[in-house]
C-alpha cells in the first residue's frame, strides 16, 4: 500500500561512494528487481543481510571470501536499491522463494549460504523448503531464528503493521534518522559500534523513505514462529557466530536454536554486538572459510 509515495533508492545517486560497486549488476527475478553484487570463483555462497541493513553490510568481508568462493550478495526486497516484488514478497516465505528464483536465473546453486540477523532466518528458511540445498552449509550470524523474548514479542509486530499501513510513518523515520547522531545511537543500542564509514552508509538507507517503507512493511508482514517450530527439521550443517554482547537479539537464544540443533556448533565472541561482522570482518572471514572447508 502507498508504494508510489516511496520510490526505491536511487543508484546514480549513491553509486559513486558505494562499497564494491563495480561488481554490482540488476537483474530481474521472482518479480523484484535485484541488485546483487558478485565477486570471485569456485563454490557459490550465498550472503543476506539483516532488516534495515543491505548488501553493504559485507563490504570488507566479500573480498576475503571471494578468494576461494563465488560470492552472491543482494540487497533483500525492499531493501535498498532492490524493488519490493508482488503481495506478499516481504514475508519471509516471499524473500525465501524470490531469492530461489533469483539464483536460478543466475544459474548458481549455493553450497554455503550465510545470513545476519533477518538474514539468517531467509537462509534457514531455503534450505528447509529446498531439496537442493540440503547439503549446504548453513551460517548464521546473530540469527534472528526465534521470536523475541518479553514485551518485544507482542509489541514490535502490531507496532510494524500500524506504521506499514500510515503513509507519513516512512517519512517520519526517515527524518529522525538524518539528524545528526541518530544513527550512530542507533547502532549502539544494538551493542556495537561501527567506523565513519559504516555510519555514513546506515544513514543513506535509513534516512531514505523508500528504503524505511520496504523495512517496515517486511516487518509487518514476518512471522518468526512457524520458523523456529520446525528448525529441527533442518539436515545442514550448521554453525553460530554470536556477538556476546549483542543488544537486539539476546545471546541466550542462540543457545535454545543449539538444543534445536543438535549438529549446531555455536562460537561467541566477547566485546562485539549484533553487527559482529562488521565490527571484525577479519575474524568473520576467517571463520566463515574455515566452517565452509569442513
Amino acid at each position: 500500500m502507498f508504494e508510489r509515495f516511496y520510490p526505491g533508492m536511487s543508484w546514480d545517486r549513491h553509486r559513486d561512494v558505494w562499497p564494491l560497486a563495480e561488481h554490482s549488476r540488476f537483474v530481474s527475478a521472482g518479480g523484484v528487481d535485484w541488485h546483487v553484487q558478485v565477486l570471485g570463483s569456485g563454490p557459490c555462497m550465498l550472503l543476506l543481510h539483516g532488516t534495515g541493513s543491505g548488501s553493504f553490510s559485507w563490504r570488507e568481508l566479500l573480498p576475503a571470501l571471494a578468494q576461494r568462493h563465488t560470492v552472491v550478495a543482494p540487497d533483500l526486497p525492499g531493501h535498498a536499491f532492490s524493488g519490493r516484488g508482488g503481495p506478499g514478497g516481504l514475508s519471509l516465505q516471499g524473500m525465501a522463494d524470490s531469492l530461489r528464483q533469483l539464483l536460478r536465473q543466475m544459474n548458481l546453486l549455493p553450497k554455503g549460504l550465510v545470513g545476519h540477523s533477518a538474514g539468517a532466518a531467509v537462509a534457514a528458511q531455503m534450505v528447509l523448503h529446498d531439496t537442493t540445498l540440503d547439503r549446504a552449509t548453513l551460517i548464521g550470524l546473530n540469527p534472528a531464528w526465534l521470536p523475541l523474548p518479553g514485551p518485544a514479542a507482542w509489541f514490535l509486530g502490531p507496532a510494524a503493521k500500524l506504521a506499514a499501513w500510515n503513509p507519513l510513518s516512512a517519512w517520519a523515520c526517515a527524518k529522525l534518522a538524518a539528524q545528526p547522531g541518530a544513527v550512530a545511537q542507533l547502532i549502539r543500542s544494538t551493542g556495537s559500534t561501527l567506523d565513519a564509514r559504516g555510519l555514513d552508509l546506515y544513514q543513506r538507507v535509513l534516512s531514505d523513505p523508500g528504503h524505511l517503507h520496504g523495512v517496515l512493511t517486511m516487518m509487518a508482514q514476518w512471522r518468526l514462529s512457524p520458523l523456529s517450530e520446525a528448525l529441527h527439521r533442518i539436515p545442514n550443517p550448521v554453525y553460530l557466530d554470536i556477538g556476546a554482547g549483542d543488544q537486539a537479539i539476546p545471546p541466550s537464544l542462540a543457545d535454545e536454536a543449539c538444543r534445536r540443533l543438535p549438529q549446531a556448533v555455536a562460537r561467541r565472541r566477547e566485546g562485539l554486538g549484533h553487527l559482529a561482522h562488521e565490527e571484525d570482518p577479519v575474524g568473520a572471514a576467517q571463520q566463515i572459510l574455515q566452517w565452509c572447508a569442513v
